[in-house]
């Protein structure tokens, strides 16, 4: 799959959203290791095809590569797909600070939850085949509501901190005077 050829798709297409995704995230679609310890050449195709789709299911839900997106994309994929291994990957929740864990208890499981279970199963999409469809035409046909955008979450929680931070520092200096 051409990244640049990506580029040349319409602005809000399945593939500028996720070449998009790939370069705001700094990542690759060569990054992947290849499967290994998997002795069935059929069974090793479908854990590979999963692995290369995973970027497809961030480019779709929008959430980041750090942890706190990784472990509500993996909630969404198990909800979705029942594969052991996503539901073993939510484990990395204990990697999380108590904010973010609140945060994926209070709003990201709840969503991945909704919207894996009631979704089409996305392990099923030809993602070749969709590059040139309108990425809002497909999440609608495969039942999927974006998550709140996380970075934005957290970078208004950083806005929100600095500027508490600073009025603390200036009422610590009214009262110095």
């Amino acid at each position: 799959m051409s990244v640049s050829h990506l580029r040349t798709l319409p602005d809000n297409s399945v593939g500028r959203a996720y070449v998009g995704w790939l370069e705001r995230e700094g990542v690759s679609p060569d990054t992947r290791d290849s499967v290994q310890f998997i002795d069935d050449e059929e069974c090793a195709y479908v854990m590979q095809r999963y692995r290369e789709s995973h970027d497809f299911y961030h480019a779709l839900t929008g959430l980041p590569v750090f942890v706190e997106g990784e472990v509500a994309l993996k909630a969404f994929e198990f909800a979705n797909t029942i594969l052991p291994m996503t539901g073993l990957s939510m484990l990395a929740i204990t990697r999380m600070k108590s904010a973010e864990r609140s945060r994926f208890w209070h709003t990201y499981l709840p969503w991945a939850l909704s919207n894996g279970l009631k979704s089409k199963e996305i392990i099923n999409v030809y993602w070749e085949e969709e590059l040139e469809r309108d990425v809002n035409d497909l999440r609608a046909r495969l039942g999927i509501e974006r998550p709140p955008d996380l970075r934005e979450t957290r970078k208004t929680i950083r806005k929100q901190r600095k500027a508490a931070e600073q009025e603390r520092e200036t009422i610590g200096g009214l009262m110095a005077q």
